[in-house]
């Protein structure tokens, strides 16, 4: 028998479907989440670093739905599940750094067929289906959830003290999460789950100044493109967290 955390009924609205109506507004869609893992260090330690946050991980799921836009409840799906495979930031990619053992994402589009009916997709996902990219930075490692035709969903590990050089976009539209405590965004300090939308050729940055990786989640559209991340000296402005990504924050 096996420990689990269920989240349930996390609902966002979002850019889901492949006609052009749902291309052009967003609906409702509903996520579930079972997330398969040993609960017994945390039940003793009562050490929140031992378990999920799901508070957390339940707008970090929303975020990547609003931000991917995808085509494909299956296709949302499926990037929920790598996502949440992933080994905490900053800890080697073998099996047993991985805190969540396996995974069941659901969703449901509970206006697609008009009230006629209800479709729902869901996905069972373990270590041996967590196979995925990861690339080496000079501030860290790249973890790539997944990258489709339109957009490229990413974690940014950076490492302690490591810094992502101010750079511009030119192409990509970019919106991106801060997932720990820590880190400074622009030279400040930026809260996890603060998220930022960041305009095109608008300089931005950020540094590690902890001693441990932090991560940033990241969503491209299109996806990365190695040539559109250009380094500039322009000067840095203050750009605050924007609440339309921003479903949960938290100084810690």
């Amino acid at each position: 028998m096996a420990d689990s955390v269920r989240i349930a009924g996390i609902e966002v609205d979002c850019v889901v479907g492949v006609y052009p109506d749902e291309r052009r507004q967003s609906q409702p869609l509903r996520l579930d989440v079972l997330l398969e893992l040993d609960t017994r260090a945390a039940a003793e330690s009562e050490d929140i670093a031992a378990t999920v946050d799901y508070e957390a991980l339940a707008a970090q799921c929303a975020f990547i739905c609003r931000a991917g836009r995808f085509r494909l409840l299956e296709t949302a799906a499926h990037v929920l599940a790598r996502y949440l495979l992933l080994p905490r930031p900053g800890q080697s990619e073998a099996p047993a750094s991985t805190l969540v053992r396996a995974v069941e994402v659901s969703l449901t589009k509970p206006w697609a067929l008009g009230g006629r009916a209800v479709p729902t997709v869901s996905v069972q996902r373990d270590l041996a289906d967590a196979r995925r990219a990861v690339e080496t930075r000079g501030f860290g490692h790249v973890q790539v959830v997944q990258e489709t035709a339109e957009a490229g969903i990413y974690r940014l590990d950076i490492a302690p003290g490591r810094s992502i050089p101010r750079h511009v976009h030119r192409v990509m539209d970019e919106v991106e999460m801060v997932l720990g405590a820590g880190l400074l965004c622009q030279g400040k300090p930026a809260a996890p789950g603060s998220a930022r939308h960041w305009p095109l050729s608008f300089p931005h940055s950020y540094h590690n100044p902890t001693s441990r990786t932090v991560g940033v989640l990241c969503v491209d559209r299109p996806r990365f493109r190695e040539e559109d991340e250009q380094l500039t000296e322009e000067p840095e402005l203050l750009l605050n967290p924007d609440p339309q990504w921003t479903a949960w924050s938290r100084d810690d």
